[in-house]
């Protein structure tokens, strides 16, 4: 019971010294719309009967309340099948190129142009490439994500000791083996971060996506809200991907802990 004890009251007094920013920024905003009466930003108990319409309906009965499940579910998958591409082609992509430098020598100045390039500025294309609709999203999604992702590989198969290649060398250990038992360990937890950093992204650049001509998703709300200067709706759907984003990232953050349990840096 006291050792019990001893682990709940850090993570309690994690929580709280967590809540006091959020709390503050509250009780501001509430204050300020209060103290200049305007009515072009609602209160944050407006937001929150949003909110809840978004979610369960019942208050406003347009045609926003309860969608939340159905706008949701659209982002939520042309959020994680791009993020998903772009893991899936970024990681053994940055291991390859991390580890053989003739590869570093044919993709590294080609990368170093494109991964300038705004992603919005692809906007146009990707509507002329894969038409008006989910696919442009998807595709938006996968160039946020791909760049944190490739470069977070590269730099971990980069930072690996010399040393442990030759002592892997001298046991025997050469070719796809070498990578399973050496490169990537050692580089997991850089591409962790770019899995991160890919994640969070994903999330900003859905809106982005959603401005493609799809009638569902949070971003497409967030869209409808300015249109029709429904700054509540366009607060809400800010909230709701800004919670999903933190969830995305301790779940990403949990795997991290869980697959680098051997490392003394990644204990909880």
């Amino acid at each position: 019971m006291p050792a019990a004890r001893g682990r709940l009251l850090p993570r309690l007094r994690a929580i709280a010294l967590a809540l006091i920013v959020p709390v503050c920024l509250l009780l501001f905003w509430d204050a300020m719309v209060r103290w200049t009466g305007t009515r072009l930003v609602p209160s944050p108990y407006g937001v929150a009967v949003m909110m809840w319409d978004f979610a369960f309906g019942g208050i406003y009965d347009d045609a926003y309340s309860a969608s939340l499940p159905i706008h949701f579910w659209k982002s939520v998958q042309r959020v994680y099948g791009g993020f998903l591409c772009a893991a899936v082609l970024g990681i053994p992509l940055g291991l390859m190129i991390g580890r053989i430098p003739l590869l570093r020598a044919l993709f590294d100045p080609t990368l170093s142009l494109l991964r300038p390039i705004p992603v919005t500025a692809w906007l146009p294309l990707s509507m002329i490439f894969f038409g008006l609709g989910p696919r442009s999203a998807v595709f938006l999604v996968f160039l946020g994500a791909f760049y944190p992702i490739l470069l977070n590989t590269v730099f971990g198969v980069k930072s690996v000791d010399v040393r442990l290649f030759e002592a892997a060398e001298m046991l025997g250990c050469s070719g796809p083996k070498l990578f399973r038992a050496v490169v990537l360990p050692a580089a997991l937890p850089s591409i962790f971060n770019g899995l991160r950093l890919g994640a969070s992204f994903a999330w900003i650049l859905i809106v982005v996506g959603e401005m493609t001509g799809v009638p569902e998703g949070l971003g497409a709300v967030i869209m409808d809200g300015r249109t029709l200067s429904r700054t509540d709706l366009v607060i809400t759907g800010m909230i709701i991907i800004g919670i999903t984003g933190f969830l995305s990232d301790r779940i990403l953050l949990s795997l991290s802990h869980y697959f680098l349990r051997w490392s003394p840096q990644h204990h909880d």
